[in-house]
């Protein structure tokens, strides 16, 4: 198993990534196709580390949780991408690529918006569908940032609305690459670069 790793933002959204791919094709274009490509066939790498963030999260109940594994396989099963340029200067090499996403970040925003809105409503509307659930803010005199992240209701509407998307985006991403001992490897992935990769990118 190759190594994995995950970004946490600051909408409490995980973010995996993936890194050290190996492959019989040994270009800096393959390299960057293999790494996409495992999102795009939700190869064992990521549907194994999918399980441990959402094994590890303690913000999402288990019907939550289920919810947001759709919605990252969802963005994952639909990313596309072309090459647009390799460039191999020595041992270092970039390619630019442009990838095709679901729009997730403007649902967010939106979301995060019409909420702040129309809390009471959305809240209310939620303890009828949810009267069990026991994920509720402790403290809504933290702030309103904090208010609309604790907030169960808050969390299903976001992921309600998530799970509607079908606008797409677009984004540029260059990767960087070096070589060592024959082979091409990717450098890490850039948190910005991570959230195109997902479609939370709001630049």
């Amino acid at each position: 198993m190759k190594k994995v790793g995950k970004v946490v933002l600051c909408f409490g959204f995980l973010l995996l990534f993936l890194a050290g791919c190996s492959t019989t094709m040994n270009t800096p274009t393959s390299k960057v196709e293999e790494f996409l490509g495992k999102y795009q066939n939700m190869d064992d790498d990521v549907t194994v580390q999918l399980d441990q963030v959402l094994e590890e999260d303690n913000s999402m109940s288990d019907e939550q949780k289920e919810k947001y594994r759709s919605i990252l396989e969802k963005q994952y099963q639909n990313l596309s991408y072309k090459i647009e340029n390799e460039d191999i200067n020595g041992d270092e090499a970039t390619v630019d690529v442009e990838i095709e996403v679901l729009d997730y970040a403007t649902t967010i925003r939106d979301a995060k918006e019409y909420y702040e809105e129309h809390k009471d409503e959305i809240e209310a509307e939620n303890e009828k569908e949810q009267s069990d659930n026991d994920n509720v803010l402790e403290d809504a005199a933290e702030g309103a940032e904090e208010a609309v992240e604790e907030s169960a209701a808050y969390i299903d509407y976001k992921l309600k609305e998530l799970g509607n998307v079908s606008d797409t985006t677009t984004y540029d991403i260059t990767f960087y690459l070096t070589k060592a001992d024959g082979g091409w490897k990717l450098q890490n992935i850039s948190d910005l670069d991570l959230q195109k990769i997902h479609g939370l990118y709001e630049g």
